[in-house]
């Protein structure tokens, strides 16, 4: 028979509310959606400045991501103090990863079909030699930001964890 405390999100005093859920899923929706703001911006002002076909440029977009990942796992750390399991930070890096990389693919499309320059500005940097159109960059965008996620939680998740999961079984015995 499961028990109450078998799933039991932290509850958060609010102004507006008195208490809500916070779920590792709820937190990285949330981090999500903060983390893709700057970057969309970033790729806007890259895009109206000329140097959205740089390569290099898209390393600001990656390095976001890993601040934005670290900051949703820390938040639901200092949510749930020193009993943060393992995979809930590291579900809630992923999902904060894949939702602002959805937004910032989404961005790009929206971008590509309103600025014909930004799509030329691509293509002239293509280095693959095929015709990659803007959907294709867009999914690649969405696979390369949650791959840094997951690494990034990975790694985040090092330091993070509880310190009972730090202790092997042989540590413990």
């Amino acid at each position: 028979m499961a028990t109450a405390s078998t799933f039991n999100p932290t509850l958060v005093k609010s102004e507006n509310r008195p208490f809500s859920r916070v779920t590792a899923e709820g937190n990285g929706v949330r981090y999500g959606i903060m983390t893709a703001v700057p970057m969309i911006a970033y790729t806007i002002i890259a895009s109206f400045a000329g140097f959205l076909g740089n390569i290099e440029a898209g390393a600001l977009n990656v390095v976001i991501t890993m601040v934005g990942v670290v900051l949703a796992i820390r938040h639901l750390r200092q949510l749930h103090g020193k009993r943060l399991g393992y995979l809930h930070g590291f579900g809630t890096g992923i999902v904060t990863a894949l939702v602002a990389s959805v937004l910032l693919g989404a961005s790009f499309w929206l971008l590509g079909a309103i600025s014909q320059q930004a799509v030329a500005d691509i293509r002239a940097r293509d280095l693959f030699g095929a015709d990659m159109g803007v959907l294709i960059g867009g999914l690649g965008i969405i696979l390369m930001g949650t791959m840094t996620g997951v690494i990034t939680s990975l790694i985040a998740m090092q330091y993070y964890r509880t310190p009972d999961e730090a202790q092997s079984m042989t540590e413990q015995d």
